[in-house]
């Protein structure tokens, strides 16, 4: 009898539900773990929503014409031409980032670090993840010649690697790969005939003044699956909706054929007072613009804030030019956190921050780096306010670092920090 796929919780999950526990018993507790979007709803999106209650039915299972014509529309506005008939929507961007998973088959590479659940979800599939590491700057985008070394090494030693999974922007670091690792990528996948699936859930979270994050469909557009959502830019991550972008071509129509037979067989159809309120979503009226460009700089605002506590405590930290993460390296710390707290892993500093401080982090490891690395994610999307009133006068202020609420957070993120680096280590007792 075959044993079944080995997989954990989600460690964001997982992370929010022990935060969660904590806080019910009365702990004062700080998430900076999870990566839900802590901003009220648009009211619009919410009145179509309710509009669309009576819609019961089953309908087609990769989407309505509707939902289909405008995602097909808002890639369009992104310089990525695209049928209706090749856009396949689910349940949320993970599902359908697992189902293509099963319609591409083989193993699947990933980046180190990557997001959580691209690694456990090639295990669920039937497969093994290829870890290969991402150059400095360019998270969410494996190394290209790291690429074709593991590739050609894990193909001679009788695996079968055929899909790469990449994330523009980046989640765990807020980076953006830059255009010419994009072209070192297609180059790759074309030589080596891999097909990439690039999680885009993020990209229309760029800062100002940074440029927009190119796709990989740019450079491969006969072999680049795009996803994308509304949970990050419009945070309605309950809602569940996700949409796939199928490429042109004899491949393209193999996968779109496919990837809807294994959603036939599992969601079947999406929700369809969902589906009504992404088709206008998608289609991207004024009021949600104006949405999405107040949430995006709000997170570059508290980010950036966060980010100068993190530096200022001697933290490593590459710029965030998206997203509301960061990824700061505690190496340059590491004699100090070793003999101050015991301290050797990311892990080790994750679980000390959450224990001795209620600070909720992720440690590198989940993101598929060695436990020896003292990296850790932490993320700002909750720190917006705990009630609605508060998340919606966050969402609009012009000076949300002065909202009492958020300035305690900030001031605890930077007295947590000054606690790690400044408690002396203890004497070493002479010996005899």
């Amino acid at each position: 009898m075959s044993q079944p796929a080995p997989v954990t919780m989600s460690a964001t999950l997982a992370a929010d539900e022990a935060l969660e526990r904590r806080r019910r018993a009365g702990e004062r507790v700080l998430s900076l773990a999870s990566g839900e979007i802590g901003l009220p709803v648009l009211p619009e999106l919410r009145e179509r929503l309710a509009a669309a209650a009576g819609l019961g039915a089953y309908g087609p299972v990769a989407g309505s014409p509707a939902l289909r014509a405008a995602a097909a529309g808002y890639w369009g506005r992104r310089n990525l031409d695209t049928d209706p008939e090749m856009v396949v929507c689910g349940p949320g961007s993970k599902p359908v980032l697992f189902a293509l998973m099963l319609a591409v088959g083989g193993d699947v590479v990933v980046p180190v670090p990557s997001w959580v659940s691209y690694a456990a979800q090639a295990r669920l599939a039937g497969a093994q993840p290829l870890h290969v590491p991402t150059l400095p700057g360019q998270g969410g985008v494996p190394d290209p010649a790291a690429l074709r070394e593991a590739v050609t090494a894990a193909r001679a030693a009788g695996r079968d690697p055929r899909c790469v999974v990449v994330t523009l922007p980046d989640n765990p670091t807020g980076t953006v790969a830059e255009p010419d690792t994009l072209r070192r990528l297609a180059a790759a996948a074309r030589d080596l005939d891999l097909v990439i699936v690039s999680d885009e859930i993020y990209c229309d979270l760029v800062f100002e003044g940074a440029d927009r994050a190119l796709s990989p469909a740019v450079f491969a557009p006969e072999r680049t699956v795009v996803t994308t959502g509304l949970t990050k830019n419009l945070a309605v991550g309950g809602w569940r909706m996700g949409v796939a972008r199928l490429p042109e071509g004899p491949l393209g129509r193999a996968l779109r054929d496919r990837l809807e037979a294994v959603a036939s067989q599992t969601w079947s159809t999406t929700a369809a007072p969902v589906q009504a309120a992404a088709a206008y979503a998608f289609a991207e009226p004024p009021e949600v613009l104006a949405y999405v460009a107040a949430a995006r700089r709000l997170h570059e605002t508290v980010v950036r804030a966060v980010h100068r506590h993190f530096t200022a405590a001697g933290a490593a930290l590459t710029p965030v030019r998206a997203t509301s993460y960061l990824y700061p390296d505690f190496e340059p710390l590491r004699d100090h956190l070793a003999a101050a707290h015991g301290v050797s892993g990311g892990g080790e500093l994750a679980a000390l921050l959450a224990d001795r401080h209620g600070l909720g982090v992720l440690p590198g490891s989940a993101f598929g780096e060695p436990d020896r690395v003292l990296r850790v994610r932490a993320a700002t999307s909750r720190l917006y306010g705990d009630t609605e009133e508060r998340r919606t006068q966050a969402l609009h202020s012009s000076a949300p670092l002065e909202l009492p609420w958020i300035k305690a957070s900030l001031d605890r993120i930077e007295e947590v920090l000054h606690d790690l680096v400044h408690v002396p280590a203890p004497a070493s007792v002479p010996t005899i």
